[in-house]
């Protein structure tokens, strides 16, 4: 029986990341005291910083920690409170009124926030890029019409159709923050340019970016909400979990996520306390539905029968995290609770793939991310797949190399791709990313179904909860009948951190309130 432990796959990797960390660059910020914490992110900063525009959580995060939105979620939860708004109302399905603090000033000289700059930044995500398609996230306020500005700091945000996720992952969160007009015009939020400039109204400043090195963030002097715990806060791109996990116990760092499968051995550690949540998001393994043989329905499914799952978490996760079927987690809206759980069958894919005319198998390449977890889900999944005749190359990648090979018209290379992606409170925010307007951003499954996006639209557009998890449940549906995505797990975020230290993380596990970190 081929060995899938995680011990084995990735003992070479670990041997040499532990070697590797010996020189360690991380500056020992605890010994200046508790005025500085340095908490670690999976990978530098890329693309543009702007909420619309955004790559994901990495930069999400920091935007949100130096711009305000209207609201903000309250630490460790998805309630909400008000932020930069004095008042945020619901009129009716198609209609919020909001008035603004008086008083709240950008940073760097750029002026006090007015009700132009909600106009302007609401707006912004219905621009297309720099390319012509449209940005990232401009699913997120494809309900609104405009910002109708009424007053220096009141106005109307008017709506195309209700829209009740605005309330859960738009408002709230990293779509809903408010950057200046007038910096955004002058070339701000630029990451390509040095030094870069992110101006908001927030309780700190991004004050330096050492590209690969840190990111400092310092309390901002005009802040007059309640002061921040720390004067700083460093954030150290780390791509290696043991190399994060070798810095911790230095000392070196008082934050870091931590491999599910590592954390029993990590929480052992002296001065080491973990921070557990189930999580929300999704890990897949998508098919390219326009490249053959993927093309071909009975390919996928052949791929689909001969991936033992449960193998893969176990190998891969030390059996940590429960498998995923759909796309959406347990616990939100539109969780499928009798989606297909199929047991892995080789003999009976080997049947579908000589009825699709590959008797002997073929040859294809996995792309993912360099992460040893992922390593190892490919190094298993490559094992199970050869054992039906089908030879997977593994393309193994950066963050900045992965993140672009499904993009534009390189993405019609792919066969097939490890992806994770973060999730949000609101299964509108989940489902956004598979419609066909996203084919050659993120839909790298190139998978087109105008039932998918029919049902997706209509569920994003009305309040009534029944029809909304009815419509949901019925869009994964099609995903389960295009073979296209072979669902793994929806993970468990760990987090392991020093005991004085308090961490601000929401549910998802992804997105940080850095300036809600505080002492225990």
């Amino acid at each position: 029986m081929t060995d899938f432990s995680r011990r084995r796959i990735l003992g070479a990797a670990a041997t040499t990341a532990i070697l590797s960390a010996t020189g360690f660059p991380f500056p020992v910020l605890a010994q200046q005291g508790r005025t500085s914490i340095t908490l670690a992110i999976g990978r530098d900063i890329q693309g543009l910083l702007t909420p619309p525009e955004r790559i994901g959580p990495i930069e999400g995060n920091i935007i949100r920690t130096v711009c305000q939105g209207l609201i903000r979620f309250k630490p460790g939860s998805f309630e909400w409170e008000l932020s930069a708004a004095k008042t945020l109302t619901q009129v009716s399905d198609t209609e919020i009124s909001f008035e603004l603090n008086p008083g709240l000033t950008f940073h760097g000289g750029y002026g006090e926030m007015t009700a132009d700059d909600v106009k302007f930044s609401f707006e912004l995500f219905a621009k297309p890029t720099a390319d012509g398609k449209p940005a990232g996230y401009a699913k997120d306020w494809a309900s609104l019409d405009h910002v109708e500005v009424t007053g220096k700091y009141t106005g109307k945000i008017m709506l195309k159709s209700a829209a009740p996720q605005l309330w859960l992952v738009v408002l709230p969160d990293n779509s809903g923050l408010i950057i200046s007009k007038k910096a955004f015009e002058a070339g701000c939020y630029r990451s390509d340019q040095q030094p870069i400039k992110v101006i908001g109204t927030g309780a700190y400043t991004l004050a330096e970016w050492v590209p690969n090195q840190r990111v400092v963030l310092k309390a901002n002097p005009d802040w007059k909400g309640e002061k921040p715990a720390f004067a700083e806060v460093v954030l150290q791109p780390v791509r290696d979990p043991k190399t994060a996990e070798l810095a911790l116990r230095a000392n070196e760092l008082q934050f870091t996520p931590v491999e599910p499968a590592d954390a029993a051995e990590i929480e052992k550690e002296k001065d080491t306390k973990l921070l557990r949540q189930d999580s929300i998001n999704y890990v897949w393994i998508g098919l390219n539905v326009e490249k053959p043989p993927f093309d071909n329905p009975k390919v996928r499914q052949a791929l689909k029968l001969a991936i033992d799952v449960e193998q893969v978490l176990a190998g891969a996760y030390n059996g940590t995290v429960k498998p995923a079927y759909a796309l959406m987690a347990p616990g939100l809206l539109g969780y499928w609770a009798d989606a297909p759980k199929p047991k892995a069958d080789p003999a009976a894919a080997k049947k579908l793939l000589a009825e699709a005319g590959h008797p002997n198998g073929f040859k294809c390449t996995l792309t993912l991310m360099s992460k040893p977890t992922y390593q190892a889900i490919g190094q298993i999944v490559q094992a199970l797949l050869g054992e039906i005749g089908v030879q997977v190359d593994l393309q193994v990648l950066d963050a900045a190399a992965y993140y672009a090979v499904g993009k534009g018209d390189s993405g019609k290379n792919l066969d097939m791709a490890l992806q994770r992606f973060g999730g949000k409170a609101d299964p509108a925010f989940q489902t956004q990313w598979f419609v066909a307007s996203q084919i050659g951003t993120w839909n790298w499954q190139r998978w087109n179904d105008p039932q998918f996006d029919d049902a997706s639209a209509k569920a994003a557009s009305i309040n009534d909860k029944a029809e909304r998890n009815r419509l949901y449940i019925e869009a994964q549906k099609r995903m389960e009948q295009s073979g296209a995505y072979i669902w793994l797990t929806h993970e468990a975020n760990i987090f392991a951190f020093r005991p004085w230290l308090k961490p601000a993380v929401l549910p998802n596990g992804d997105d940080m309130l850095y300036d809600r970190f505080t002492t225990a």
